[in-house]
């Protein structure tokens, strides 16, 4: 049993220092390496130490959050359009228009070698690692979220930060409700590949 001292100083290196580090100017491969690294941390910490099994419950309660995921994404599609479209209107639908084979690529890249990773660290890992720190539900969520937009701070787009905690409240919600990796990481691939699909993936390191 790992002492809470550890842990405490296990996420200020992986969820503050690591991040906030990324946003300075030093090799690529360099920045590669230590978020390759930070994941193989991860996936140890989360199969030999808090032995978390990788499968999916038999338990969900799928018409719920396919109702409940399906009306969010209305409402991020109809904001977001409304928000292209005001701002960059030839964006708009622009890559699935233009570039479909890119944009079908991109999608299913995106969806299993990012998202999934990403809901292991900020779902999973941290949940695990850290909720007994959080008496309150909330709290915990909240922090969630914030670590979440400070992992994209080397975007250094005050929109990108914006979007991603409020992502983080979601998905932090998501998955403190219904401990699934495999749940969340459906969601967030909605989300993400629908702002890519509306034409914010330039914003978000898409490749246009």
């Amino acid at each position: 049993m790992q002492s809470n001292g550890f842990k405490i100083l296990e996420f200020l290196v992986a969820f503050i220092l690591v991040p906030v580090s990324f946003v300075f100017d030093y090799p690529h491969y360099l920045k590669l390496a230590v978020g390759f690294l930070g994941f193989l941390y991860v996936l140890f910490v989360l199969l030999k130490v808090e032995n978390e099994k990788f499968e999916i419950s038999k338990a969900i309660d799928w018409p719920r959050f396919w109702k409940e995921t399906c009306l969010k994404l209305i409402l991020v599609g109809v904001v977001t359009t409304l928000l292209v479209w005001l701002t960059q209107p030839n964006a708009l639908f622009s890559v699935l228009v233009h570039k479909p084979f890119l944009w079908f690529l991109l999608l299913f890249v995106y969806s299993i070698f990012s998202v999934y990773p990403q809901e292991l660290i900020y779902r999973t890992f941290f949940f695990k690692r850290y909720s007994h720190f959080f008496k309150n539900e909330k709290v915990l969520v909240f922090i969630n979220a914030i670590m979440f937009s400070l992992g994209h701070l080397f975007f250094r787009n005050v929109l990108v930060i914006v979007l991603t905690f409020l992502g983080g409240v979601l998905f932090a919600y998501t998955f403190h409700r219904t401990k699934s990796t495999f749940l969340v990481s459906i969601e967030h691939a909605l989300y993400g590949s629908w702002l890519f699909t509306v034409g914010m993936g330039a914003m978000l390191g898409f490749p246009t």
